[in-house]
């Protein structure tokens, strides 16, 4: 099974979109937010940035926009782009 792991922030439309795109193709995820004490920090060490959104698929982080990001969300769940 696929480890999805989404970093977010209040208010961010990419977040809500990658969040969005995720629940239409049935995959599960987990959420950390980076405005929660830690994340932020959390997310800067392990994937070397720390703006949300960032999703990381079995261990590979990708960040940036939605739209950016959505061609690998399409390759990683079998969608065309």
């Amino acid at each position: 099974m696929t480890e999805v792991l989404v970093y977010t922030s209040p208010g961010c439309p990419d977040c809500a979109a990658v969040k969005r795109y995720l629940a239409e193709h049935d995959v599960a995820f987990e959420e950390r937010d980076v405005s929660r004490p830690g994340v932020a920090e959390e997310a800067k060490a392990r994937y070397g940035v720390r703006v949300a959104p960032i999703t990381v698929i079995d261990g590979e982080a990708s960040y940036g926009t939605f739209a950016s990001q959505k061609p690998r969300l399409d390759a990683a769940f079998g969608q065309s782009a």
